[in-house]
């Protein structure tokens, strides 16, 4: 990690960030703050920080790894110590993945070799082979040394959008039953996410020992978002592209996303993932 400072400078950016940018997501500031402090904290931590993130399209996830990268290292996914896997662009074809789960291994472990705090990303895990995975699961647990290198100051974030339809249901019933999204915590939601994604025949976690081996550490859950956090995406997309916060634009993107269910209309259907190529038709 590119510490200049010391590492509460980095936390307590990242915490001040995801406060004033991240909309409508309490219980993943808590869930990702928590990790990173105790991670940071511990001069020796006994194992990496793995941390899964799940949740619909829009909601955050990309944002929220992003800028955690960012933070911890200098140049974020630029840097030369941060590896970023899609299974669409490195995985593609599932007869080769004998050849991949090689590779990955190779990768991983030459990558550690030349810097312990490296840290991995593997987006899309909903489309990734089922049992892939399961290779880099010696670099996951809590040994000191695998494969000659010390390896326990990495980080995993694994990103899914499965569990998304699971959170939503789980989010509106709870909306039905008069309960604030600022109340609704882990426990509510891990059942239903640990069913969509580590169940599931179609995920990248089916059947995985990374699961078995319970060697993730935060299973973090981002919510459907409301007609006002897409507001408020709107008008931070406003400033960051230096246009006019104008109140008339804000309420008309954030009225032409479709939102559920039917009758309520009240997440959006796609999160705030729309929102900078509907201001582009207004200026």
């Amino acid at each position: 990690l590119a510490f200049s400072k010391p590492w509460f400078y980095f936390v307590s950016g990242l915490e001040f960030d995801l406060a004033t940018n991240l909309v409508g997501q309490p219980l993943v500031r808590q869930q990702v703050m928590k990790g990173v402090r105790e991670f940071l904290e511990n001069q020796n931590p006994v194992k990496p920080l793995v941390m899964s993130f799940h949740g619909s399209t829009g909601t955050g996830k990309t944002y929220v790894s992003s800028m955690l990268l960012r933070y911890l290292f200098q140049g974020g996914l630029q840097s030369p110590y941060v590896h970023h896997f899609s299974p669409i662009v490195h995985f593609p074809h599932a007869e080769k993945i004998k050849q991949y789960k090689e590779s990955l291994k190779h990768w991983i472990q030459g990558n550690l070799t030349n810097c312990g705090r490296s840290a991995f990303l593997f987006d899309e895990m909903d489309k990734m082979h089922p049992g892939l995975i399961d290779v880099i699961i010696p670099f996951l647990g809590p040994s000191w040394v695998v494969y000659g290198t010390n390896y326990r100051k990495a980080i995993f974030i694994f990103i899914s959008n499965a569990g998304g339809d699971q959170i939503n249901n789980v989010t509106l019933a709870l909306w039905r039953a008069r309960k604030d999204r600022e109340e609704i915590s882990l426990q509510d939601l891990e059942p239903a996410i640990s069913k969509a994604v580590f169940e599931n025949p179609q995920s990248g976690f089916w059947k995985s020992g990374i699961i078995h081996e319970h060697l993730i550490d935060f299973v973090v859950p981002f919510l459907p978002l409301k007609h006002h956090h897409v507001k408020q995406c709107v008008i931070s997309e406003l400033v960051q592209q230096g246009l006019e916060v104008r109140p008339g634009v804000v309420q008309e993107v954030a009225d032409s996303i479709p939102y559920f269910p039917e009758e309520e209309k009240l997440f959006s259907s796609t999160g705030c993932k729309t929102v900078a190529s509907r201001i582009s038709f207004y200026f």
